[in-house]
């Protein structure tokens, strides 16, 4: 199993790149397959096999990887059979940092409490929240 990498370190990793205006997203997309050796064969096709150094180098015995299957389609099989996957997207970008891009404002500088803002009753403007008057 590769080592798994969270959302927040890889925008702090873009930060400590030089990036400017990290962002930093992820999709979840759950997929069925009608066995969980489909899954395997599409897991190395897209690269995920193991990408370490010092993994085991033998391959794996045959009774190992078929019990394996079954542990898996037992925990994570759907009435019908199939089986489920999750694969986790993460999309990170970064600006180069240039001196006409936007500025982090001085700490202590707003001119509007974020509290009055997140009020039930009021919106950020003061006004009480009510109908919205469309003009034509």
């Amino acid at each position: 199993m590769a080592p798994f990498a969270d959302l927040r370190d890889l925008g702090g990793l873009l930060q400590r790149a030089g990036f400017a205006l990290p962002v930093t997203d992820v999709d979840r997309i759950t997929v069925r397959y009608a066995t969980p050796l489909r899954l395997l064969r599409d897991l190395r096709r897209m690269g995920a096999a193991n990408p370490l150094v010092e993994r085991r180098r033998v391959p794996l015995r045959r009774a190992t990887l078929m019990r394996a299957m079954e542990v898996y389609a037992a925990r994570f099989a759907d009435p019908d059979g199939r089986v489920r996957a999750s694969f986790d997207i993460m999309w990170l970008s970064g600006w180069s940092p240039h001196e006409s891009q936007q500025k982090p404002l001085r700490p202590g500088s707003a001119r509007q409490r974020l509290a009055d803002c997140a009020r039930y009753d009021r919106n950020c403007h003061g006004r009480k929240a009510g109908k919205v008057k469309v003009r034509s």
